[in-house]
């Protein structure tokens, strides 16, 4: 199938997907004559269909990529037309490549029409609350870069690290370079070379439910110095609240099966539900219950254009008072 749709926001893994398939289907010979990187622009779409179907010279296929396309948001009439039309012609000799850091509007016509045709994949990144699979993320690209971790290491590396792949990459990358003999890194060498440098939001998190002001507000200001937009930190907080709440009034509901609470909450591993069941033990569910429009408040202050810092120091400094105490509301 020669067209691909590639959405998502970690740009990292995406590039390195792109360079692969543009690598995969260009003569390095040809590549100045058949490679064709279009920019946003008014009629980008246009010009790119346009490409996509001049036949390539020499030997080799033709690489037409459209780089941030709004198709999969917006798109008119007439250009919806010229899709339909052009799509399904094109030839086998030319790849073209949609790639938008959007989630596509599955409502819009282009979009189901670039689901039937196209190759379409995800690369949002792993929500920081999976701790599991950014684990497996860690073990993987570990495996990759050629370096032996042990358990404690990995799960070092995807708590400091998170979703960053770029920086998990950079990192192994150092331990690669540090370790000559082939040896198992153990968890000593790695935060040496490592530090807990970039903390997670995970971490801020948990500073709120045992509300600790002052630590919370130095993981903010961590969070802000390694360049991680507030809207991020506040959609983990409120994926992390909100499994916190989930959990607390199912318990209180008298659920007591692991496996449903873990149903319920869209948890993949159901031993986890024993942790999360002490993480809420002190708190109550009228406690995390409004924790919730506290979120929301502030992710609505962020995106009316308020000042970031001083916004979301304040409002973690109301869900640390709101936290503070373990008495039943």
């Amino acid at each position: 199938m020669p067209i691909y749709l590639y959405f998502g926001e970690d740009g990292y893994s995406m590039m390195q997907a792109v360079n692969a398939l543009r690598q995969s289907v260009l003569d390095p010979i040809w590549t100045s004559f058949n490679y064709d990187k279009i920019s946003p622009a008014t009629d980008a779409v246009q010009i790119g269909l346009n490409q996509a179907m001049t036949p390539p010279f020499g030997s080799g296929s033709r690489f037409v990529w459209l780089v941030d396309t709004n198709i999969t948001q917006h798109c008119s009439q007439n250009l919806l037309e010229d899709l339909e039309r052009t799509l399904p012609q094109i030839p086998e000799t030319t790849l073209l490549l949609f790639t938008t850091p959007n989630k596509p509007d599955r409502r819009l016509k282009s979009t189901k029409l670039l689901q039937k045709v196209a190759q379409v994949r995800d690369f949002s990144p792993i929500p920081p609350w999976e701790t599991e699979l950014l684990e497996k993320q860690v073990k993987e690209m570990a495996q990759e870069v050629g370096v032996k971790l042990t358990t404690a290491g990995v799960t070092f590396l995807a708590e400091a690290l998170g979703n960053d792949r770029r920086q998990l990459h950079s990192e192994l990358t150092k331990l690669q370079l540090y370790d000559t003999q082939d040896t198992v890194l153990d968890l000593e060498v790695i935060t040496t070379l490592v530090g807990p440098q970039t903390q997670s939001s995970l971490k801020l998190a948990k500073a709120i439910r045992l509300g600790d002001t002052v630590k919370a507000l130095e993981l903010v200001a961590d969070l802000i110095a390694h360049n991680e937009h507030p809207l991020r930190i506040v959609a983990t907080l409120v994926g992390q609240f909100r499994t916190w709440f989930w959990v607390k009034l199912m318990i209180e509901t008298g659920e007591k099966d692991e496996k449903a609470i873990a149903q319920a909450v869209e948890i993949n591993n159901p031993k986890r539900v024993y942790i999360l069941r002490q993480e809420v033990k002190s708190l109550s569910l009228n406690q995390l219950q409004k924790t919730l429009p506290l979120l929301l408040e502030l992710e609505v202050s962020l995106k009316q254009g308020k000042e970031e810092i001083s916004t979301l120091q304040t409002k973690i400094i109301e869900l640390c008072q709101l936290l503070s105490t373990s008495r039943k509301l």
